[in-house]
């Protein structure tokens, strides 16, 4: 059997390190906000090139918490509009929701899958305040494009990074509307990196087990280089509190786990090497697989992905998985009800947007992960050739 993804396989390398980490934390007996949650947040500002990380409970929390910390600065408030694709998790419309926003869907790219740019214009109206960009599949949206409209028309950028961790842009666009900026947000002179999560005026990370950096179970972060925001994000993480038992804001309890912290010290010297093996399974993928009843994704060939899936479109879904699955291959649907036919979001089920519901309906995700190897590519590619319908 080929996994789509063994989490154990992954995870055994580390299994020393992990044990020994565990009983630093026993022996020290400090659980919450301790120095491993300190130091992830040192070492994952460094990793995307942002001045600020804040260790949350999840990437829901973490989408969540950056609009709850731009109402707080009173640079958004409640019923303001954020423009989001149509075709993301329905985490990055729950995030909005949560912050008693209104998200403002928009059909993506039917090339990337990625927000349409082209669209952003005809969706903005005088309540548009912010645009959510999600990198989805772990390629980049292009922020460039993005940037430069949300410059133009005064509107923050958030970036939805829960997968593409470590993915980097070929163009320095990291916003800096001066409408939102603190003098002391400005990137420094020196080269900076432009990795997702500096891409825009903040962005927040899931490190669920299976993302690019996972952790062994839920985890999330928010990197931003505003320091009002950062200060306002501490302690809305923390039932509003900086000091302990003196809250200044209405927060919540959403801290990263100084357990889950430590697992993710420990692999995150190993995110670009695993990365790489990806692009390299990816681009395998691409060249070998050559069946005209399959569409592959779109690639540049740029450092922009790092293929947190392999996603293939074909008209004739459901037979493709049941034959990879009778031929002891793994797949999965990532995701089979887009987020505007939810149950949860009734009030958007009226909504029509065709490339959205065509891309939901034919796509699935190969199996892609570092501990794939490349006998299992190998019978991947044949399978995939082989498919007839």
């Amino acid at each position: 059997m080929i996994h789509f993804l063994d989490l154990h396989k992954i995870n055994a390398a580390y299994e020393t390190q992990f044990q020994e980490k565990l009983k630093t934390i026993l022996d020290k007996g400090w659980y919450i906000l301790g120095t491993e949650v300190t130091q992830f947040e040192e070492n994952f500002a460094q990793y995307c090139g942002t001045k600020f990380c804040i260790g949350v409970g999840n990437g829901l929390d973490a989408l969540t918490l950056i609009f709850k910390g731009y109402i707080e600065l009173g640079k958004l408030k409640k019923g303001d509009e954020v423009l989001v694709p149509a075709n993301t998790y329905i985490a990055s419309i729950l995030a909005i929701l949560h912050a008693d926003l209104v998200p403002v869907l928009i059909e993506p790219d039917s090339k990337t899958f990625n927000l349409n740019t082209d669209l952003l214009h005809e969706n903005l109206t005088l309540k548009t305040k912010a645009i959510l960009a999600v990198h989805l599949y772990g390629q980049l949206a292009d922020m460039e494009k993005i940037n430069d409209f949300a410059n133009a028309n005064n509107l923050l950028v958030v970036e939805d990074a829960a997968q593409a961790h470590g993915a980097l842009s070929q163009h320095s666009v990291v916003s800096n509307h001066s409408k939102f900026s603190n003098s002391d947000t400005k990137l420094p002179k020196s080269e900076p990196i432009f990795k997702a999560g500096n891409l825009g005026n903040a962005a927040g990370f899931s490190f669920y087990p299976s993302k690019n950096l996972g952790a062994l179970g839920d985890g999330g972060a928010i990197t931003t280089n505003d320091s009002e925001l950062a200060k306002v994000l501490f302690s809305l993480r923390n039932y509003g509190s900086e000091v302990k038992y003196h809250n200044d804001f209405i927060g919540i309890n959403s801290r990263l786990d100084e357990v889950q912290a430590s697992f993710l010290n420990v692999k995150l010297p190993n995110l670009d090497r695993d990365n790489q093996r990806r692009v390299a399974i990816a681009k395998r993928y691409l060249a070998e697989i050559k069946n005209d009843k399959i569409a592959l994704p779109f690639y540049d060939h740029s450092s922009n992905h790092v293929f947190h899936l392999f996603v293939i479109q074909t008209e004739n879904r459901m037979d493709l998985q049941h034959y990879l699955t009778e031929n002891g291959i793994q797949t999965q649907i990532h995701y089979p009800i887009p987020p505007h036919k939810q149950k949860a979001l009734k009030d958007f089920n009226n909504l029509s947007f065709p490339i959205t519901e065509k891309i939901h309906k034919e796509i699935l995700s190969l199996p892609i992960s570092p501990v794939l190897t490349d006998a299992e590519v190998d019978f991947v590619v044949k399978m995939m050739n082989e498919w007839t319908f």
